[in-house]
C-alpha cells in the first residue's frame, strides 16, 4: 500500500552530489525532498532510475531571455521558449538579466522583466540586474533596495556603448555591493582598444564575422581583467569575472588568488567547443552564427579551460545563452542584409545543450568528475547567488530538482532542440550522454523523448546572500 505521505519515490538512482556519490532510494513530498535512503516505503508514484546517475537540476546562472534591446535586433527565446529548452537540458532554474536602459530606472527593468517572465517561465528563476547607468538615485537608493529584496547579483560591463561603464562607475556599483553582500559580475573587456582595432580592421575592409575575433584579442581580455581585478581589490570586495575565454584571463585571476583576493571565475561551453575558425576562414557570413563575446580562442585555449574546471580555478559553468535567429532581420542579419561584424548582435544560443556536452565531454571524457560536474554545474551557481540549499543540490528539504542521466550515444541536431532558434553552433556533435528525465519540484518536466512542462509553472526566486562570499562584520 502506498504511503500517503509520499508523492513520488525514484527507485535506485546513483545519486551524485559536489561532494559524494552514494546509492539510493528518493523520496519527495510537496515538491520537496522528504527521504533519502534504500527501500523507501512506497511512493504516490514510483519511478525507477534503475541504476542511472542522478545529478541535481542544473542551474543557469548566466542566461539572456527576452532581454530589451535597440532595434532591429531581438532575442529569439522568450522566457517560455528559453526555460522549455533548459528544462530538456537538465536544467530546472535560470538566473537571466533584468537590464537597465540608459536613462532609465533600475526598479522599472526589474518590474518589466517580471511582466516578461509571468505566466510563461516553465521552471523556477531568479534575476541578476544589469546595470548601465549609475546614477545618484540609483546608487543611493535603487540598488541597495533592490539587493534587500532578493536580487542579490548584479552585473557591470566594461565593453558595449549601450551597457558599458567607466571605472569611477564601477567603483560606485562596487561599493554597494560590498556594503549590501551583493555579487558583483563583471564583463571584462577594454572597450577603447576594441573601439580603436575596429575602426582599423574596417578601414582595411575587414569586415567578415571572422573578423569580430581579430577585434577582441586575448590581450583585451587580459586588461580588462586585470583592471577589474584591481577596482574589486581597492574597494574590498569579492567579485566573478564571466565568460573567461582562454590563458591570459585565466593567468590574471590565478595571480589574484595567489595574493588573497576574493576573485570567481566563469566560463562557457563556446570555450570548450569552438575555436575562432567557427567564425569563418573565408569571408562567408556564416561564421556569424558563432560571433560572442569574447569570442572563441584556438585549440591550445580549450585546453587552459578544461585544466580550470578540473584543477578549481573555475567556480561555475554557464551557458551565456543569447539567442539570435540567424536567417532574421531581427537576428544575425539586422535588416535582412549581411552586415560588418560590428553590427553583428552577440550571442549563441546553448541552454539545452550546456550540461550534455560538459557531461559527455568532461565526466564521460575522463576530464572532470561527476562531483566536480555538479559543483559547477549547480551547487556553486546556486552558492554563488543565494539559492543555495534550496537550489543546486539533493538533500532533504532541498527542491525536488533532479536529472537522470542515460549514458547513451546522441547527435546535437538543431531540429531535436527546443530553443526558438534556427541553428545551434554544436549541430553534428556526437556526445555520449543526454538527460533521460527531468524534474521540478517533483513533476517531471522532460521524459526523455518530449516536453512534459506547462508554461506559468515557474515560480520566481528571491535570492539571499550569496554564500560563497566571506561574511563581513
Amino acid at each position: 500500500m502506498a504511503d500517503a505521505g509520499l508523492d513520488l519515490v525514484l527507485r535506485n538512482a546513483r545519486v551524485a552530489t559536489a561532494s559524494d556519490t552514494f546509492a539510493c532510494d528518493i523520496g519527495i513530498r510537496g515538491g520537496r525532498i522528504a527521504l533519502l535512503g534504500e527501500g523507501l516505503p512506497a511512493g504516490a508514484r514510483e519511478i525507477d532510475a534503475a541504476g542511472r546517475t542522478v545529478t541535481p537540476g542544473g542551474v543557469d546562472a548566466h542566461c539572456h531571455l527576452d532581454q530589451p534591446m535597440e532595434g532591429p535586433a531581438r532575442m529569439a527565446d522568450d522566457f517560455l521558449t528559453g526555460t522549455r529548452s533548459a528544462a530538456c537540458g537538465g536544467t530546472t532554474t535560470v538566473i537571466p538579466f533584468a537590464a537597465q536602459m540608459k536613462g532609465g530606472s533600475l526598479e522599472a527593468a526589474v518590474l518589466d522583466y517580471h511582466g516578461r517572465a509571468e505566466g510563461k517561465a516553465c521552471i523556477d528563476y531568479a534575476f541578476h540586474m544589469i546595470v548601465t547607468d549609475p546614477t545618484p538615485e540609483v546608487v543611493a537608493r535603487e540598488l541597495p533596495g533592490l539587493i534587500d529584496r532578493g536580487y542579490t547579483s548584479l552585473k557591470a560591463y566594461m565593453t558595449y556603448d549601450d551597457l558599458k561603464l567607466n571605472d569611477t562607475q564601477i567603483l560606485d556599483v562596487l561599493e554597494v555591493a560590498r556594503q549590501r553582500g551583493a555579487m558583483a559580475m563583471i564583463h571584462a573587456e577594454n572597450a577603447d582598444c576594441i573601439e580603436w582595432l575596429t575602426k582599423r580592421l574596417e578601414a582595411a575592409g575587414r569586415t567578415a564575422p571572422r573578423w569580430h575575433a581579430h577585434a577582441r584579442p586575448m590581450l583585451v581580455e587580459r586588461e580588462a581583467t586585470h583592471r577589474a581585478i584591481a577596482l574589486s581589490e581597492l574597494v574590498d570586495v569579492p567579485i566573478l569575472i564571466v565568460h573567461v575565454s582562454g590563458r591570459e584571463a585565466i593567468e590574471q585571476i590565478r595571480w589574484a588568488r595567489s595574493h588573497g583576493l576574493s576573485v570567481f571565475a566563469e566560463t562557457c561551453p563556446q570555450y570548450l567547443f569552438l575555436t575562432a575558425e567557427d567564425l569563418g576562414i573565408d569571408d562567408s557570413y556564416s561564421g556569424a552564427r558563432c560571433i560572442c563575446s569574447p569570442p572563441p580562442r584556438d585549440k591550445a585555449n580549450q585546453q587552459r579551460i578544461w585544466e580550470g574546471l578540473s584543477d578549481g580555478l573555475f567556480t561555475i559553468f554557464s551557458s551565456d545563452h543569447a539567442p539570435f535567429r540567424f536567417e532574421d532581420p531581427q537576428g544575425k542579419k539586422p535588416g535582412g542584409e549581411e552586415v560588418p561584424f560590428r553590427h553583428i548582435p552577440n550571442g549563441i544560443p546553448g541552454l539545452e545543450t550546456r550540461l550534455p556536452l560538459l557531461y559527455s565531454e568532461g565526466v564521460l571524457g575522463g576530464r572532470i568528475t561527476l562531483s566536480k560536474f555538479v559543483e559547477l554545474t549547480a551547487t556553486n551557481p546556486a552558492k554563488a547567488y543565494g539559492l543555495h540549499p534550496r537550489k543546486g543540490t539533493i538533500a532533504v528539504g532541498s527542491d525536488a530538482d533532479l536529472v537522470v542521466w542515460d549514458e547513451r550515444d546522441a547527435t546535437v541536431t538543431n531540429g531535436a532542440l527546443h530553443h526558438a532558434v534556427d541553428y545551434t553552433p554544436y549541430e553534428g556533435m556526437q556526445l555520449k550522454a543526454w538527460p533521460g528525465l527531468t524534474l521540478s519540484r517533483g513533476e517531471v518536466v522532460w521524459d526523455g523523448a518530449r516536453f512534459t512542462g506547462r508554461a506559468g509553472r515557474g515560480r520566481f526566486l528571491p535570492c539571499g546572500a550569496p554564500s560563497l562570499l566571506p561574511r563581513r562584520t
